[in-house]
């Protein structure tokens, strides 16, 4: 029997970006080679903490994809690290395979796999960044690097596989002696496709160019159902595959799901209670409580209170159940919250401020909340490739396609946990409402309404679901003018600045929601600086409201920009809006610059008479 190859570090990334870039099924690149992250089976549950957040744990387990068989949500495997490079710390995190496992030799241009030995790895303990794969293709000098072929194959179904260079090279037929292939440049080689295979024993060769025309299908494989994230491969994958370059950022779209920490109880007792009523539900009686604190290094703090108030809070939440189809809603708890301030319970990791609201803005806006302190908890429930997922929006959970994170059902699901601060504002219902019912049926929401049925049609969801409503594409669009104005007073990047959008209709189950969080949150343990709460005090918020309405006006792109209308010969799902306007990085958005127009919030050129702000 082999045996087991010992793991060994090759990099490092941060927790968060587990969540959004670097997940599960995810191509990271390294300096010399490119690896993909497996699957949860191959996770050291050994070294990883509890990530506690209950309100995030019960939704999870109603996501079809995941099951009510998920128990945790657990950070990434991490030990503290000292000087020395051999001791256990430098043996834990994140397990990665070699993807795609075609290296070609930058110096002799040889192409072949990891598994022809042709190539060693070198890799110094103390210096895992420098980790690559050689070729020892000259008796003489420093052996050169191989670097990772730039090439895939994916399909709908979320699998991916390595480029078929040996069929692609041979034109889907095979070599008459042992092929030993090679790559080389187009013409000046000015783009990623300008290069071609050829095999030195036939002389056979291919460009790539072909393999993403469109008739790629003539010359690329049916997909053999591989998940390499999970070592597996089904083979009875009815789709046709398609190109892609490695690193390309349709490769892999995170699923996941978020909660702030809200606090269950105004008291110290309740709230730790809570925190680890997991753990504590299971002491039989009164008698036990003692004891069982003493046991428990993270129910010692309950200790310095009466072991009958303890047993009483512990009864008074032991039977709180899965939670009720209200309770399993991540948004409407936050609003609640986030609507009363001066009744809401504070906490370390939550804490809110009312203040007046902005300046010149009343009628149109209420009070702000300066959330002094934020908690937030993501977790990964799976991934979808080629096509992003509907961000929520819709009402869909997740798509059809989402990948699994395991082999199995998970018990467990990857999380990461952040803290900050971030300002609120909210749209008077009264006001919203009028504005409503002034834009309904109007030609700018009516054609985006028509593309979002058809952009469902495609995909093969119900076209009558899942639309936003005029509602959201207002605090949507509100949402990213806010953040591109605030990424130049705060200091804060707008990548790092994130939008919570709470919209409910008045018709629907539950009270209306028209609001916005605007956050920014880091993982280490004191969170942000207060940059960006800062900026809520009314006159600096009224004047950056007025900056950024400002800009929305006029776009540097128009008249094309505020023109703009999706129709039938698009796939659009925006207005008036683009990227030197209201379009932010992925990493702020929730609904991937989809419900953006311009026009809901101020006069643009195109004379739309559907602004929510009047008069500017």
């Amino acid at each position: 029997m082999a045996e087991k190859p010992v793991a060994k570090r090759v990099g490092g990334i941060r927790p968060s970006q587990m969540m959004y870039t670097y997940g599960v099924g995810a191509t990271v690149d390294l300096p010399n080679f490119t690896v993909i992250v497996a699957g949860l089976d191959d996770w050291d549950e050994t070294k990883q903490t509890i990530v506690r957040e209950d309100r995030l744990l019960k939704a999870v387990r109603q996501d079809k994809h995941v099951g009510a068989q998920v128990a945790e949500l657990r950070g990434a495997p991490w030990e503290p690290e000292t000087r020395n490079v051999f001791e256990s710390w430098a043996f834990a995190g994140v397990p990665v395979v070699p993807f795609p496992r075609w290296l070609r030799c930058s110096r002799c241009n040889l192409l072949s796999t990891v598994d022809s030995k042709l190539f060693e790895l070198d890799l110094p303990a103390s210096k895992p960044h420098q980790a690559r794969y050689v070729h020892k293709c000259a008796q003489n000098g420093k052996p050169p690097t191989a670097m990772p072929a730039r090439f895939v194959v994916a399909c709908p179904d979320g699998h991916l596989d390595e480029f078929p260079w040996d069929e692609f090279c041979h034109r889907g037929g095979t070599c008459p002696s042992n092929p030993l292939l090679e790559v080389f440049d187009v013409g000046e080689g000015t783009r990623s496709t300008n290069i071609g295979v050829r095999c030195k024993s036939c002389m056979a060769e291919n460009f790539l160019g072909s393999a993403f025309g469109p008739e790629s299908d003539k010359v690329l494989p049916k997909c053999r159902g591989r998940m390499p994230h999970l070592r597996e491969m089904k083979g009875t994958c009815p789709n046709q595959t398609v190109a892609l370059l490695l690193g390309a950022s349709n490769a892999w779209f995170a699923v996941t799901r978020s909660a702030l920490s809200i606090p269950a109880a105004a008291d110290p007792l309740g709230q730790l209670v809570a925190e680890h009523i997991a753990k504590l539900r299971t002491i039989p009686n009164l008698e036990m409580v003692g004891p069982m604190l003493a046991m428990a290094d993270e129910l010692r703090p309950l200790a310095a209170f009466p072991v009958a108030d303890v047993w009483a809070e512990i009864e008074l939440r032991r039977d709180g159940g899965e939670g009720s189809e209200v309770d399993l809603d991540l948004l409407s708890p936050e609003w609640q919250v986030l609507t009363n301030p001066d009744t809401a319970p504070a906490n370390n990791d939550f804490q809110l401020k009312a203040v007046a609201a902005p300046s010149g803005f009343a009628g149109r806006l209420t009070p702000t909340v300066l959330a002094e302190r934020l908690r937030e908890v993501v977790a990964l429930t799976g991934f979808t490739r080629l096509d992003g997922p509907d961000s929520g929006v819709a009402g869909d959970q997740a798509p059809a396609q989402t990948v699994p994170l395991s082999r199995q059902r998970p018990k467990w699901l990857p999380a990461a946990e952040t803290r900050g601060e971030g300002l609120f504002l909210r749209l008077p219902e009264d006001a919203v409402t009028t504005w409503e019912a002034a834009v309904a049926g109007t030609e700018r929401p009516e054609a985006l309404r028509q593309s979002y049925q058809r952009w469902r049609q495609r995909r093969s969801l119900d076209p009558a679901a899942g639309w936003p409503g005029e509602r959201y594409i207002l605090l949507h669009s509100l949402s990213h003018a806010l953040i591109n104005e605030f990424a130049l007073e705060c200091g804060y990047a707008a990548a790092s600045i994130r939008e919570r959008i709470y919209c409910r209709e008045p018709s629907a189950l539950g009270a209306p929601m028209a609001g916005i969080l605007l956050y920014t949150a880091a993982p280490d343990s004191e969170g942000t600086l207060g940059g960006l709460v800062s900026l809520g005090q009314p006159d600096v918020l009224g004047r950056l409201l007025e900056q950024a309405l400002d800009r929305a006006a006029l776009c540097s792109t128009d008249p094309t920009c505020a023109d703009h209308l999706p129709d039938e010969n698009e796939t659009t799902l925006h207005g008036a809006s683009c990227h030197a306007c209201l379009f932010v990085p992925e990493t702020s958005c929730e609904s991937g610059n989809r419900f953006l127009d311009r026009a809901v919030l101020t006069r643009t050129l195109s004379g739309d008479d559907i602004e929510y702000f009047p008069n500017r």
